[in-house]
This record gives structure tokens, C-alpha cells and sequence, in this order.
């Protein structure tokens, strides 16, 4: 069962490098003007396509309303692009992502059956779940708001990550005891995986509205709205689920080591992550902080997550529990 893990793994790492290229032929194409926008479906059917949408539709309109998905497509012509087979290998990149989603999550899946816990109890293990994340986090948000052109910023982030997974130690190998809480494991380092991914799509967008501009620059990209859209609703997805993880940590931390906040540099950056997203929330919603300087502390906060996600390789403290260095005696 651990061998057919390790081949899911490698399949899943293929699919995901073969998403990522198309995904990039894609965006090249579309960066390209292979295609028209303006003649793919007249306003008025755009309109008339949307109505009824209702609220699993809606998107964030220039006013703070909400309006359906349709209206949105109407007032910028760009949000056409993914209502629509947006290029000829737009169908390849997607599906190529379901794949990657689908085998890497089946070889987790074997993987915690073998461990009995979530598995994610080493480097190897969370890069993986890392990995699987951010892709859950983009094939989420892409199902609601038109952002296919720029797929490539977190699949890339995640073929990263699996290709520095392939480079890990695989072998499973018991926990040390101050990891040995299949419970708090399982549910506290979900947490994480899922706000780490979801936030990775947040920082595409955001390096979209860097690109985008107020102006809308670029035809090819979605709207500054919706990228802006996109950046928030994804923040306030991920934001009490970091939190939680934050919280759950400290109550485990109690547990395990006999207080509840250590100031270890993996509890410290976590918490400057927390606080910059934080800021990020107020900033977006203050008139001299929105668009550009509220992307450009998304970009920071993902920079944080990935320090927070490999710090523990450089410093040492009581998370060493990578497996590949030697953990820290537990009191």
C-alpha cells in the first residue's frame, strides 16, 4: 500500500506538471490576442444567460454589491474569456488539474491509512498536503470567478512543492513523542494545509491586480474587481481557518511541552503570518490602503506562509520535526 502511495504521488506530480504547462500555454495565448472578446456573446445574452443566478453567482460589483456573475461578465468584457472555452488547451489544463487533485489526494489518502492519522507527520508528508492544498484552494475559486489566465501562479507553487516533496525522504517512520496525537495532528496541521493553499490563491490574485492596475491594463487578465474579489473572499476563507490553527496549536503546545507559547520561531512567524493578513482585512476595507498596497501586503503575507513553511529547515526550536534533522528532547 506504501508503494502504490509513492505511485500516486509520482502520477499525481506528472498531472500537476502537465496542468502547469497548458495552464501557461493558456494565459500565453490569451496574453497573445489568438482570440476575440468581443465576439463571443452580445451583452444582452450575457445578461439574459445570467438571470436567476442567484447568490451562488454573485460576485463583488465596482459599488460593494453583490450582483450575479452575468452582470459582472457585461460590465468587463475579460470575464467573458472563462464563460466561454476560453483557448483551444484551456480543457487540457483543467483537466490536468481534477487529475493532480484526484491522484495526489488518493495518495494521501493510502498514506493515512497506513499511519492512522492525518498524514502529514514529516516534511515529505506536509509538502505533499501542501501541494494538495493550494490545488483544492484554485479548483475552488476558479468554479466562481474567471481567474483560468492566471491558474499558473499557484499550480506553479504547488508543482514546486511536490517537486521538493520527490526530493524528501518517503520512508514512514514513528512519531516522535511530541508529535505522538493522531487527534491534534490530524486536525491541527489541516488547518494549516487548507489555509496555506487557500491563501496561495489569494497571492496569484494579487500578483494579477499587481499586473491589472485600476486601468485594467490587460485584456487578457480578469478585471481589477474581480481579482480584487477574488484576493478577499479567499482571505476571509482562509483567515479564521489560520487562526483556529494558530489556537489549536497553543492549546497542543500546553500538552506537549508544558506551556502554551514558547516563542519558538515557527509560533513566531506564524503569528507575524496572522497579523499581516490581519492587516490586509483592515487595509482593504480603508479607502488609502485598497487595491495596489492591500495586493502588495498579500504578497508579503504568502512570502510569510512560505517562511513559516520552511523555517524550521534553518532555525532550530522546538518544531524541528521535519525528519530530517534531529527533533529536540521533548520535557
Amino acid at each position: 500500500m506504501a508503494q502504490m502511495s509513492l505511485y500516486l504521488f509520482t502520477g499525481g506530480g506528472l498531472a500537476l506538471a502537465f496542468a502547469f504547462v497548458f495552464h501557461v500555454v493558456h494565459t500565453a495565448l490569451l496574453a497573445a490576442g489568438r482570440r476575440s472578446f468581443a465576439v463571443l456573446v452580445p451583452v444582452a445574452g450575457l445578461a439574459a444567460a445570467g438571470a436567476g443566478a442567484g447568490a451562488a453567482g454573485e460576485v463583488v460589483t465596482e459599488g460593494g454589491a453583490p450582483a450575479s456573475r452575468a452582470a459582472q461578465w457585461t460590465a468587463d468584457g475579460t470575464e467573458a474569456e472563462e464563460r466561454l472555452p476560453g483557448t483551444p488547451v484551456v480543457g487540457l489544463a483543467m483537466t490536468g488539474a481534477w487529475v493532480a487533485w484526484a491522484l495526489i489526494g488518493l495518495s494521501m489518502l493510502l498514506r493515512a491509512i497506513i499511519v492512522g492519522r492525518g498524514p502529514w507527520g514529516n516534511m515529505y508528508e506536509f509538502a505533499v498536503a501542501f501541494s494538495w492544498g493550494i490545488t483544492t484552494g484554485y479548483l475552488f475559486l476558479q468554479r466562481r470567478y474567471p481567474i483560468r489566465a492566471l491558474g499558473f501562479l499557484p499550480l506553479g507553487v504547488a508543482l514546486f512543492l511536490v517537486g521538493y516533496a520527490a526530493t524528501l525522504p518517503a520512508t514512514i517512520e514513528p512519531l516522535v513523542p511530541a508529535l505522538d496525537n493522531a487527534p491534534l495532528l490530524t486536525i491541527h496541521v489541516a488547518m494549516a494545509m487548507i489555509s496555506y493553499g487557500i491563501f496561495a490563491t489569494s497571492f496569484g490574485a494579487a500578483v494579477g491586480y499587481l499586473l491589472q492596475g485600476p486601468a485594467d491594463r490587460y485584456a487578457w487578465l480578469p478585471s481589477h474587481r474581480v481579482l480584487d474579489a477574488v484576493a478577499y473572499r479567499a482571505v476571509i476563507i482562509g483567515f479564521p481557518i489560520f487562526a483556529t490553527m494558530i489556537i489549536l496549536g497553543s492549546y497542543w503546545a500546553s500538552i506537549a511541552w508544558g506551556s502554551y507559547w514558547s516563542w519558538d520561531p515557527k509560533e513566531t512567524s506564524a503569528l507575524v503570518t496572522w497579523l499581516i493578513y490581519a492587516v490586509y482585512l483592515h487595509a482593504r476595507n480603508q479607502r488609502g490602503w485598497a487595491g495596489r498596497p492591500a495586493a502588495l501586503i498579500l504578497v508579503i503575507g504568502f512570502g510569510a506562509i512560505l517562511f513559516t513553511f520552511f523555517g524550521n529547515l534553518y532555525f532550530s526550536g522546538l518544531h524541528a520535526y521535519s525528519g530530517l534533522n534531529t527533533p529536540p528532547t521533548v520535557p
